[in-house]
């Protein structure tokens, strides 16, 4: 009895090892994941090419968070994450921790109202100066929708900027007040994450914000969301909304102002994929495809994509 126990205990060992080396747990050997988190503006794109690029490597997954580029390069640098999400420049301390920034895509920030803001007909026919924004956010001077477009209206202003470290918010202030703009510069309610900050100008008729132009449109209709106007510049400072500065109606419209220059940059400005030194294995792969066929999809997804000269210098950080 003992010798067929000792049969049977055999077979049971074989079946238990052939399933360990051929079975589901090989299978889940086989699959990798890349971790990616940070800039809300990146998200959506991320996603996109995270999607197509499984169809030709459907044994790698996918674990994709927002959270701010506060926190995509914080999560990047203690490796936490394969891929930090960064909306703005790199800092110097950063690149002395080691980060490596990869340019991916372009995109900006824009300023939001509500479209039931009490003086809208005035606001997109005569847009707004930088100098007025400036005065709205920074020194906060402005406290009324009719200063801000020369009438007696007494609504007060409710200015929204962010509460999470946010590259929207740095690209915005050094808008406002120079290459030497910090976040902390801008005040306001703060609300965190760029859906935050879209919800609460949606809801608030008099409320004034900014946002990643991803959470600003409907890349579905390339409309502004539900809610939303885009306040249009008035660049030149003449008072009034001229023809070259009139292109906010649809998310195409912007972006082909920002490919030729007509939106400034700031707050026009480039995304980027950092990681703790030099990208391996499938990471690497990813990353090239991003800055290969991945390029392609950018449009389609309401992004910029990168001129051949700057993929170029890309690839040759990854490669």
């Amino acid at each position: 009895m003992r010798r067929w126990w000792g049969v049977i205990a055999g077979v049971v060992g074989l079946v238990l090892f052939a399933a360990i080396q051929w079975g589901e747990p090989q299978a889940a050997q086989d699959e990798k994941t890349v971790r990616i988190s940070g800039a809300f503006a990146l998200y959506p794109l991320a996603v996109r090419w995270s999607e197509e690029f499984r169809r030709t490597h459907p044994k790698v997954r996918f674990d994709i968070t927002g959270g701010g580029a506060g926190k995509g390069i914080t999560d990047a640098l203690a490796g936490l994450v394969d891929i930090g999400m960064v909306s703005r420049e790199p800092h110097p301390e950063e690149l002395q921790k080691g980060a490596l920034f990869i340019p991916v895509a372009k995109d900006a920030v824009v300023a939001t109202i509500n479209e039931h803001n009490p003086v809208r007909s005035l606001l997109l026919r005569k847009g707004v100066t930088r100098q007025v924004l400036r005065e709205i956010w920074v020194t906060q001077r402005i406290k009324t929708w009719g200063e801000v477009v020369g009438t007696k209206e007494a609504s007060p202003l409710h200015v929204y900027t962010r509460a999470d470290a946010a590259g929207a918010a740095e690209t915005w202030a050094k808008f406002l007040v120079g290459k030497d703009g910090k976040q902390e510069d801008l005040k306001g309610t703060g609300v965190s994450g760029d859906p935050g900050m879209a919800a609460a100008v949606a809801r608030d008729p008099l409320a004034i914000g900014y946002n990643n132009i991803g959470f600003a449109y409907d890349q579905r209709t390339g409309k502004p969301v539900k809610g939303l106007l885009v306040l249009p510049l008035d660049l030149n400072g003449n008072g009034k909304l001229d023809r070259s500065e009139n292109f906010y109606a649809t998310c195409n419209q912007l972006l082909r102002a920002i490919a030729d220059g007509r939106y400034p940059s700031p707050p026009a400005r480039t995304l980027y994929f950092v990681m703790k030194g030099k990208p391996k294995g499938i990471v690497a792969e990813f990353l090239r495809w991003v800055l290969t066929d991945g390029q392609k999809i950018a449009p389609d997804a309401g992004f910029i994509p990168l001129n051949k000269t700057a993929v170029l210098t890309a690839l040759r950080q990854v490669r």
